[in-house]
């Protein structure tokens, strides 16, 4: 027999994920958080929010939420946080439970849950803290927007606002007994083609086209093995060519690609590597491809970070106190070191060390993506568990 407790957290889960919301339109979940927490005596002046949208590229409705609480108890402030943004695929989601799986209704779209779930399990741990008069440690609630879309919303966070706490925990996808305690890094890379342009069925000799530059460098970069899977010696990664646009008739040689790729390690510095290999790549192609006169392609290549990899070790105090928490329902921890990007990169890059934990979203991002009921419930009492500092 399910508790009014569980009731309660099921009806927020089902509520928050039937709000649209993708990147940059969170203002709808912010709202619907705000509204159920001013019911638990909570005021509008507790919430406070940074700037984050105005420094990402696309805007977006607010920043980030932040919602501190006194502590009742001595101990190191504890951080309990989620992204309130959800993939395009997601948004009009209508969910619908049959037995023990939340499902969404239309075969079109996504579920939502992704990552819903988590700003219910940590709204859920907020509301039940208030209602038992739990006592616990002092407190921050952070609900991040954008983190679809490259975790911009954490990246650009006011840090002074969360407190500096010294555990954190991040709910997303999984089950409730996974713990990722580190990730992989990812920078981003731009590279622009300007070959030479004629026409290519009276003079093709005359011009350099831009995307035989592009075809002979990433096929050297697969002979080689630096596109795809990289393994060299004791390092590894991942590169990939993920976008490609250039050229408007069959008539004109080629005069202009651009591409967009993106090079992943957990070593910083092999990483670094990847991306250097994939510019010789195209700068040895550039002078490679020559027209009748002799004359080459230019090469425009650059990169930025999108996020830092990091990495916990279990002895740390925030992967023991993940690890209680887990333990405290019955199960059993299980670790996870992922290929992803988590808002926990950049939370440890800037010096909080994140644990990530499953609150039961499965098959994320398609229209499969289902929440499993009782790992989303387990979830809820491990946050209150880590919330009350036990």
């Amino acid at each position: 027999m399910i508790s009014k407790l569980e009731k309660n957290a099921i009806e927020l889960v089902k509520e928050l994920m039937a709000i649209p919301g993708g990147s940059g339109e969170e203002a709808g979940v912010a709202e619907y958080i705000i509204k159920k927490l001013k019911s638990s005596g909570f005021s509008k002046s507790d919430f406070k929010f940074d700037s984050a949208n105005k420094k990402s590229p696309i805007g977006g409705e607010i920043g980030n939420m932040v919602l501190k609480v006194k502590g009742t108890i001595k101990g190191p402030r504890r951080l309990l946080m989620a992204h309130m943004d959800t993939v395009p695929i997601c948004v009009g989601a209508v969910p619908v439970q049959k037995g023990n799986v939340i499902k969404p209704k239309s075969k079109e779209t996504g579920l939502g849950a992704d990552d819903r779930s988590g700003c219910a399990v940590i709204l859920n741990t907020l509301i039940e803290l208030k209602r038992q008069g739990l006592p616990h440690p002092p407190l921050t609630f952070f609900w991040a927007v954008q983190e679809e879309i490259g975790l911009r919303g954490v990246r650009h966070m006011t840090r002074s606002l969360i407190g500096n706490p010294k555990l954190c925990f991040n709910w997303d996808g999984g089950p409730p007994n996974l713990a990722v305690i580190g990730a992989t890094g990812d920078d981003h890379i731009d590279i622009s083609i300007k070959g030479i342009p004629s026409h290519a069925g009276v003079h093709p000799e005359m011009g350099v086209n831009a995307l035989s530059v592009a075809s002979v460098a990433i096929a050297d970069l697969v002979e080689n093995g630096w596109h795809g899977l990289v393994i060299k010696g004791k390092n590894s990664g991942t590169s990939n060519i993920g976008a490609v646009e250039g050229g408007k008739a069959t008539n004109v040689v080629m005069p202009e690609v651009t591409l967009k790729a993106e090079a992943r390690s957990h070593s910083p510095k092999f990483r670094k590597r990847i991306v250097s290999e994939i510019e010789k790549a195209f700068v040895k192609a550039a002078k490679k491809v020559k027209n009748a006169q002799g004359q080459t392609a230019t090469v425009k290549f650059s990169s930025h970070l999108k996020y830092e990899s990091f990495s916990l070790k279990e002895k740390d105090p925030v992967v023991q106190a993940a690890f209680d928490g887990i333990k405290s329902v019955g199960l059993s921890p299980e670790t996870l070191v992922c290929n992803g990007g988590l808002d926990a990169n950049w939370m440890s890059h800037y010096g909080f060390p994140t644990v990530t934990l499953g609150c039961g979203q499965y098959h994320i991002h398609t229209t499969n993506e289902i929440l499993d009921v009782p790992d989303y419930l387990n979830a809820c009492k491990i946050a209150l568990h880590l919330a009350t500092g036990e």
